[in-house]
C-alpha cells in the first residue's frame, strides 16, 4: 500500500462526504443541548459499526456522551489518536432550517469548521485506509462532547476520558478548524474570574454625603484590569457587569467577569495573585470585594515533544509530495492543552478551512475535505 492509492480512495469517497458534513452540521447541538450531542455521536457510532470498530461510550448524564472509535483495535503497531469535538455554540434554531447551506466553493453552518468538519475528515482518513487493507496500527477517533465550556458541564469528566483513552498515543491529531499551510503548537489557558463587589445602598440624591457606590468601585476595579494586554501573554477582558437597583438608589451591589487569557502555568498564578490585591484595594469608601477563580482551561504550553512530532509530519507529508506547514500559536483555548498536559506528543488545528467560527458566518472551504484529509491519513499511515 503506498500514499497514492489511499489519496486515490479519498478523492473517490469526496462526494459521500461532503453529504455527511452537511449531515452532522444540521443536527443542531449546542454544547448544553445533550440531546443533539448525542445526536451527533449516534450519527458517527453507526457507521463504524457498518465497518466492525470498536465502538466505547464515556455516558455522561447532563453533557453530551464521549466517545472513542477504534480501527484495528487489536493491531500490533502503536497507536495514533485523532479528535475533534461535537458541540457548537449557538442555540437550536438560530441558523433556520436548515441550518446548513453550501455554494460551489464553502460549506456555511453551526460546526462546519468548529469543529464537525475536522471530525468529518477524520472519519474519512480511517475509511479510506480501511477500505485499502491498512491494518498495521489501532486508530482512534475520541469525539468530545463539551469543549466548547472546557468540559466544564462533564466536570472534566469527558476530558479525562480522551487523555486515557489516547495515553498510548505516538502521536494525537486535534481537528479543529486550521489555516492551510499552518500547525498549532502553542495556545493560551482560559481562566474567569468572578468579582463580586459590596457597597452601601442610600438615596441618589445623597450620593455625595451618603452610601458606597459598588458600581463605581467595579469600574475603577475593571479599568485595572483592562490594562493587562499582551497578545503573547496575559490579557483580560471584562466581558459582563451587573449592578444596582434602581436609578435613584446607589448601587449596594455590582458583579463582574473577567475573561483572562495566559500562556502558561507561572502567568496564571500571577494573575490569581494580582486579582486577589486588586480585590483588596479600595477606591470608594465603604466598599468591599470577593473575587472567585472558577476552575481554569490549562493552557497549551512550547514543548519540544510536540515539536518533534511536527518534524516528522513534515517530513512525511514532503514524501508525499505535500508542502510542509509552519508551527502557529493560538489564542483561543482548546482539549490539546490537555492533552500536550497529560504527556502525549500532539498537534492541533488539523481540520477543516475555513474562518468566522462562533459566528453566523462561520464556513468552510469544501477543497479542504480532500486536502485536510490526504495530510491526516498520511500521518496516520507512517508516523
Amino acid at each position: 500500500m503506498n500514499f497514492r492509492d489511499i489519496f486515490e480512495k479519498i478523492d473517490s469517497l469526496y462526494d459521500r462526504y461532503v453529504q455527511v458534513w452537511e449531515d452532522v452540521c444540521n443536527i443542531e447541538s449546542p454544547t448544553s443541548h445533550k440531546a443533539g450531542v448525542d445526536a451527533v455521536s449516534n450519527y458517527f457510532i453507526r457507521m463504524a459499526e457498518e465497518r466492525g470498530w470498536k465502538v466505547e461510550v464515556c455516558e455522561q448524564a447532563v453533557a453530551g456522551n464521549a466517545v472513542c472509535i477504534t480501527m484495528n483495535p487489536d493491531a500490533a503497531g502503536m497507536p495514533v489518536s485523532i479528535s475533534g469535538h461535537m458541540d457548537t455554540v449557538h442555540a437550536v434554531g438560530s441558523f433556520g432550517t436548515p441550518a446548513v447551506h453550501r455554494d460551489a466553493e464553502k460549506i456555511y453552518g453551526p460546526g462546519v469548521c468548529d469543529c464537525k468538519g475536522g471530525i468529518v475528515m477524520g472519519f474519512l482518513a480511517m475509511d479510506a485506509l480501511h477500505q485499502c487493507g491498512f491494518r498495521d496500527r489501532p486508530v482512534h477517533l475520541l469525539l468530545q462532547s463539551d469543549e466548547e465550556v472546557g468540559s466544564g458541564i462533564s466536570k472534566k469528566e469527558t476530558i479525562r476520558f480522551i487523555c486515557e483513552k489516547a495515553k498510548d498515543s505516538v502521536a494525537f491529531l486535534n481537528l479543529e478548524g486550521s489555516t492551510p499551510g499552518e500547525i498549532c503548537l502553542v495556545r493560551k489557558g482560559i481562566s474567569n474570574f468572578i468579582f463580586t463587589v459590596t457597597g452601601k445602598e442610600a438615596h441618589s440624591s445623597k450620593c455625595a454625603t451618603e452610601g458606597a457606590n459598588a458600581i463605581l468601585e467595579a469600574a475603577h476595579k475593571i479599568i485595572e484590569l483592562e490594562k493587562i494586554k499582551d497578545v503573547d501573554g496575559l490579557t483580560c477582558c471584562c466581558s459582563v457587569i451587573e449592578g444596582g437597583t434602581l436609578s435613584n438608589i446607589v448601587p449596594g451591589k455590582c458583579t463582574f467577569k473577567a475573561n483572562v487569557r495566559f500562556a502558561n502555568a507561572e502567568q496564571l498564578n500571577w494573575m490569581r495573585e494580582y486579582t486577589q490585591k486588586l480585590a483588596a484595594q479600595v477606591f470608594v469608601p465603604g466598599c468591599t470585594t470577593e473575587v472567585n477563580k472558577p476552575g481554569c482551561r490549562v493552557a497549551m504550553e512550547y514543548c519540544e515533544r510536540n515539536v518533534q512530532l511536527l518534524d516528522k509530519m513534515n517530513d512525511i507529508w514532503e514524501t508525499c509530495g505535500m508542502s510542509r506547514c509552519a508551527m502557529s500559536k493560538g489564542t483561543g483555548g482548546s482539549d490539546a492543552a490537555y492533552v500536550t498536559a497529560a504527556g502525549i506528543p500532539c498537534v492541533d488545528n488539523m481540520g477543516a478551512w475555513g474562518g468566522n467560527n462562533h459566528s453566523f458566518d462561520e464556513f468552510a472551504y469544501l477543497s479542504s475535505l480532500g486536502e485536510a484529509t490526504k495530510r491526516i491519513a498520511a500521518v496516520l499511515m507512517n508516523i
